[in-house]
């Protein structure tokens, strides 16, 4: 089920098992794999809420090695792990694998073949009867063949992805015989969205829902002529430690990183150490707060650094912990600070502001909706404004573009990294 934030996914997949358990006998245990917080938090939760789900019981497998033993043990319809403890599970906790039905929340997690929770799952995969993928971003074309892999063992996009990439795509970037990236043949995403269209829905919030109204800011910043020219000469340096050799996504990732980190004020140096470029952003984060007017107001951010010179000017508070997530949906959190990687699936913050200041931005165009999908949701009540604090001619403007038109990450790094640097530079 590929259905947006607010559609319902765990409510619709846990009335299937309750139907499924109880009414058709076809299904005896059932494991939901989820993110951490999802799985111990959202899941009890929604079982919780309805009253057609009260004969369902469920064991949360989280915790130390002896607490997901126990949870294991117990007598239960429904378990729920975290995704980091697949591989546990599988192939270290000594457990027999007896689950008829599994369901993958954020199916987007099985998107590396590569990852040992991927490997872990496909050899179980043959004892499972039943298998639920749910997620609100399935990610690229490229990622759809590991998440269906998982799901029909094959059947629609076939059991190799070498097989699926020289059918459905093209070398894109590439040097000489080393290929960094692949683009769609034409006519391939309408091609693999056929193949799989009889086992997925799809479905967008807006087209079901009264969706609160969204309001999209850019805040501009500019660089004073002293910051611009360190701003400037720390990008040249970089870029002649390339030596002139081609870019690729590896170090075209790498540099984009550097000069992301450069763009927000401060950069990592190969010790660690933070040195402090300009302060703009801060500054225009401090007048965004006082706007809102005592309004809470939630901040993303990227990097550490980010985060420690925000805490060093700002009163605000991480929101991280079950507590933090209630207190902020309770109204005592001011300014609160998330991070797209960790905060992006599953929680609900609508209920403790409407307002979201992205002070660092991110390629993922995942990352980046899933966090604005934490306020700007149903259920929200108030009108979401969502502000980029964007550094003038810097990567900012690449990455806000490259988000505005959905584009391939990978893609998008390598292009604007070649254009900031400029063709003289290396």
């Amino acid at each position: 089920m590929f259905l947006e934030c607010g559609l319902g996914k765990s409510v619709i997949t846990l009335s299937a098992i309750e139907q499924l358990m109880f009414d058709y006998f076809s299904v005896n245990r059932v494991l939901v794999i989820a993110p951490l917080r999802v799985a111990r938090n959202t899941w009890p939760d929604e079982i919780g809420k309805w009253d057609h789900l009260s004969d369902l019981r469920y064991s949360v497998v989280i915790g130390t090695e002896a607490e997901r033993k126990a949870a294991l043990a117990r007598k239960a319809d429904i378990y729920l792990i975290n995704r980091e403890n697949v591989d546990w599970l599988i192939t270290k906790s000594g457990y027999r694998f007896d689950f008829d039905m599994v369901v993958l929340d954020e199916l987007s997690s099985f998107k590396s073949a590569k990852a040992k929770r991927f490997k872990s799952l496909m050899k179980v995969r043959p004892r499972i009867k039943r298998i639920v993928g749910l997620t609100g971003t399935p990610g690229n074309l490229m990622d759809l063949w590991p998440e269906f892999r998982l799901l029909d063992q094959g059947q629609r996009l076939g059991r190799y992805i070498g097989a699926y990439r020289t059918r459905f795509f093209d070398p894109d970037k590439r040097n000489q015989q080393m290929i960094f990236s692949y683009k769609p043949k034409p006519g391939a995403e309408k091609d693999i969205y056929q193949l799989i269209s009889d086992m997925t829905i799809s479905m967008k919030s807006l087209d079901y829902l009264k969706m609160p109204d969204c309001v999209i800011n850019e805040v501009k910043v500019s660089l004073s002529e002293d910051e611009r020219e360190v701003y400037d000469e720390m990008r040249k340096e970089m870029v002649l430690d390339l030596n002139g050799e081609e870019i690729d996504a590896v170090n075209a990732a790498a540099l984009s990183g550097k000069l992301l980190q450069m763009a927000n004020g401060a950069i990592y140096t190969e010790d660690k150490e933070t040195v402090v470029i300009h302060d703009q952003k801060l500054e225009a984060l401090e007048e965004l707060i006082e706007e809102a007017n005592g309004k809470p107001v939630l901040v993303a951010y990227w990097f550490k650094h980010d985060l420690e010179r925000i805490k060093s000017r700002i009163k605000a508070r991480e929101i991280k912990t079950d507590k933090d997530i209630r207190d902020w949906n309770d109204g005592k959190i001011p300014v609160g600070l998330i991070h797209p990687a960790s905060a992006g699936h599953g929680l609900n913050l609508q209920a403790g502001g409407s307002t979201l200041i992205w002070l660092g931005l991110t390629w993922s165009l995942e990352l980046y909706q899933q966090t604005n999908a934490r306020l700007w949701r149903q259920g929200q009540k108030e009108t979401v404004v969502i502000h980029h604090i964007i550094a003038k001619d810097t990567i900012d403007e690449d990455v806000m573009r490259s988000l505005k038109l959905k584009e391939k990450t990978q893609d998008g790094i390598i292009e604007a990294v070649k254009a900031r640097i400029g063709g003289g530079d290396h």
